[in-house]
């Protein structure tokens, strides 16, 4: 065998690796290869020579090569992602919502003079002077901050018993001393940050998911998108979303309970909104639906888009354009030779957290009167209005660092948007807006009737905090907000939850030395705390050892003598009692009292009906 050949052949079998990372290791390894196979060539491989700088220019691509590598290895997960862009995909991959600085929020007070009248005896305000503060009315705070109202303010409402709901008090009187002005007061939320509107002119020529780009940035809500047309485009999660929620205001006997009415409504003319974190600018996509062309078929008939071929013998080659498929309202109508009109709100942070009492000028007053007073009264009412927030306003916060967005990723890709557990539903029910009602318990069992359903208890609160059986506008909320989210096969009955009242009865042996009185007003108050109702859930046992421990670890309590649960229903000496019944002494297993399904206790008159003796 020739030298030759023995070289080929040595050539042919060695296994030639490139596994080095860095530059130095690199240059050593190309240094072996070169030495190795190509002694002939080179045989100066000196840094000065000609042979060093070609294994210098390799190494340094072998080294860029590897760190770009590794760097694009790390880009693919989100917890070792450093490129902004990179970030910002995982985050929307992930369905995180980017938000930029927070507004705050702030409760204001406005108040006004108005005149007096006599109604059957009874000095009242006037109600035909009575005026509705506009939601969007602009007030400003000492520090030039502005806040917007985000409701209608009616102070001529009233409650159920028909009273104001407004408070008054008499501000001036008469010579014969009757009220002559009263002044009234009422409270409304408002959100920090400046309210504008965009016009932007779409032009006739059909752009599937098509992008408009607001000119502010920082902007932290989108009001409102219309179009010259008169149509509205809705927010939405995602472009999938053909319904959206829209509140209603609730006119029935229970609106002091739930303001309005939960709604699903149609968005074939949909959005979805995204916020950059880094050019802090916000982008609306609209969906990819032709309105011109819009029919009745879910996605178009793809024999719609050949050439005819009729009465031909002869198929010829022809293009068709993909994109005429994405002309489907699945995912919304993308507008075209109209106008849209974008009503936002910009603005936020940390220093729209004014200190209460700063908030006192109202820069853009809308009011109007429905019952058309005279004009001497609207013209003391318009010049009396003030407003003041009792409070600091809170809420406003910095825009989320992209490490801070980073964290939120893994959580959301773990959430879910339907209801498949019973962990699911509570979460649900328990996330409804309170402007719709607020479930303060909820508990779930199986329907013993229909295996394929469970049974969701639900309660209320009433104004003073005691259990009360939840509203029936509440109800159809529930049903409307909660049908958007369970499955297809899954049945939920809505009741309300029992609600059994009870007393406790004890006696006591004391300490010689000890003021028996101070005693049982100290073991009356540390059983009030244990027992109350924030602390019980639906189904939750009453457990008498618990009121056990908590006497006999009471100061000077030296045994105890005699422990009664007592129940406590309809009316007692003018209290109002929930109307369940229920036997606590017959219930009563090995310490335990167990109510029935969909029951809860409460300890509602804790000075009544907490009652102790010392001895």
């Amino acid at each position: 065998m020739t030298n030759e050949t023995l070289k080929k052949r040595i050539h042919k079998e060695q296994n030639r690796t490139f596994t080095a990372k860095d530059f130095e290791s690199a240059r050593s390894q190309l240094l072996d290869i070169g030495r190795t196979y190509f002694p002939d060539k080179i045989q100066d491989f000196s840094e000065a020579s000609v042979g060093g700088m070609l294994l210098d220019f390799s190494a340094t691509v072998m080294d860029a090569l590897s760190f770009y590598l590794d760097h694009s290895f790390r880009e693919l997960d989100p917890q070792t992602a450093t490129e902004p862009d990179v970030i910002v995909g995982h985050l929307r991959n992930a369905n995180v919502e980017i938000v930029g600085a927070a507004p705050s929020t702030a409760g204001l007070q406005f108040s006004f003079v108005v005149p007096a009248e006599n109604v059957n005896g009874v000095f009242l305000p006037k109600l035909s002077a009575l005026p509705t503060i506009l939601a969007g009315t602009v007030c400003t705070s000492l520090g030039g901050i502005t806040f917007n109202t985000t409701e209608d303010l009616d102070f001529s409402e009233k409650d159920q018993d028909g009273n104001f709901v407004a408070e008054f008090s008499v501000l001036a009187v008469n010579v014969d001393g009757s009220p002559a002005t009263f002044k009234m007061q009422r409270s409304v939320t408002a959100v920090s940050g400046q309210e504008a509107t965009q016009t932007f002119n779409i032009d006739d020529n059909f752009v599937p998911f098509r992008e408009i780009t607001m000119l502010e940035s920082s902007i932290s809500t989108i009001l409102s998108v219309s179009d010259t047309d008169g149509n509205t485009y809705y927010e939405v999660s995602s472009l999938s979303d053909d319904t959206a929620f829209q509140k209603v205001k609730n006119m029935s006997a229970d609106k002091s309970q739930v303001s309005n009415y939960i709604r699903v409504i149609a968005t074939p003319r949909r959005f979805v909104r995204r916020y950059d974190p880094i050019t802090q600018l916000t982008t609306l996509r609209f969906g990819s639906g032709d309105a011109e062309t819009l029919d009745d078929d879910i996605v178009p008939d793809p024999s719609d888009l050949s050439l005819p071929l009729f009465g031909k013998n002869i198929v010829p080659k022809f293009s068709i354009d993909p994109s005429a498929m994405l002309r489907t309202s699945t995912l919304g109508i993308s507008p075209r030779g109209t106008t849209i009109n974008v009503r936002y709100r910009r603005g936020g942070g940390i220093s729209h957290n004014v200190a209460k009492g700063t908030i006192v000028t109202v820069t853009n007053l809308s009011v109007q009167f429905q019952r058309s007073p005279n004009a001497d009264d609207a013209l003391i009412v318009r010049r009396s209005i003030s407003v003041i927030n009792p409070y600091a306003a809170a809420g406003g916060d910095s825009a989320p660092t992209l490490e801070e967005l980073k964290s939120k990723i893994a959580p959301a890709r773990k959430s879910q948007m339907r209801i498949v557990t019973r962990q699911d539903l509570l979460a649900r029910l328990y996330s409804l807006p309170a402007q719709f009602g607020r479930v303060y318990r909820a508990g779930v069992s199986d329907n013993p009737a229909n295996p394929q359903s469970a049974i969701l208890y639900i309660l209320s609160k009433d104004s003073v905090g005691r259990l009360v059986v939840s509203p029936d506008t509440l109800k159809q909320n529930i049903r409307t907000y909660l049908n958007e989210f369970r499955l297809v096969g899954d049945a939920l009955d809505i009741c309300d939850a029992k609600i059994y009242n009870f007393g406790v009865k004890y006696s006591v042996y004391v300490a010689e030395n000890a003021n028996k009185s101070q005693v049982i007003v100290n073991v009356n108050q540390r059983i009030a705390n244990a027992l109350d109702r924030k602390f019980f859930n639906i189904n939750q046992p009453l457990i008498i050892d618990d009121i056990t421990y908590v006497i006999i670890n009471s100061d000077f309590v030296v045994s105890i003598i005699d422990l009664q649960i007592f129940p406590r229903f309809g009316a007692v000496e003018g209290r109002e009692y929930s109307g369940s019944t229920f036997d606590f002494k017959q219930s009563a297993t090995k310490g335990i009292i167990r109510g029935e399904q969909g029951s809860i206790f409460e300890l509602r008159y804790p000075d009544f009906d907490i009652v102790g003796n010392a001895f």
